[in-house]
């Protein structure tokens, strides 16, 4: 397990490494196959002091994205209820891990990796020719599931929307969540 530490806004010691380490060794029981842990401590001058300091936790493992993100008025404290979250959703994962079918990453074949490209290509170029910048880019592994392992994916990242590749229609899909809290699945079509 790769742990990267990082302070926003805060100056991070030997003694906080130290802590978080140790209360992230826990995750090592629960996932074998941990590629990366990203703690990002955070301190924030407002008004409320129950949200002063943020903890997000950020996992990869076996291909799949975990993150969670508390706030209290005590840096320690978030740390312990962000390691707590994530320790439940990686608990919720492995149950519906093992129901899930099971699918090997050679699956993706040439042309779906080419038309995935394809569309976050035609997204940036988008992007571009608004009037804002953009200010941030991401890449990312599209991996084959069916639209509830979709959802059940984009629900453990706490995303309002998530881009993968639908194994039942051999297409790039993107699921998003709508304002009375059901999903919408966009299916491009190429003409």
């Amino acid at each position: 397990m790769q742990l990267i530490v990082q302070g926003r806004n805060l100056d991070v010691n030997d003694w906080t490494r130290d802590y978080v380490e140790k209360k992230l060794g826990k995750l090592e029981r629960f996932l074998s196959d941990i590629g990366e842990v990203r703690a990002e401590l955070s301190q924030h001058n407002t008004r409320a002091e129950e949200d002063r300091y943020r903890a997000q936790i950020t996992l990869w493992s076996e291909g799949q994205l975990i993150r969670a993100e508390e706030a209290t008025s005590d840096l320690f404290a978030s740390v312990d209820a962000s390691i707590d979250k994530i320790l439940r959703q990686v608990k919720r994962f492995k149950g519906r891990k093992g129901k899930a079918k099971r699918r090997e990453a050679a699956q993706i074949t040439e042309e779906a990796n080419l038309a995935a490209i394809a569309q976050v290509v035609e997204e940036i170029e988008t992007a571009e020719e608004s009037t804002g910048q953009i200010v941030r880019r991401k890449s990312f592994d599209v991996i084959p599931m069916d639209e509830e392992e979709a959802i059940e994916q984009m629900e453990l990242l706490g995303h309002n929307f998530y881009i993968f590749y639908n194994s039942d229609l051999n297409a790039v899909n993107v699921l998003y969540r709508r304002n009375d809290d059901n999903y919408g699945l966009l299916q491009p079509s190429f003409m």
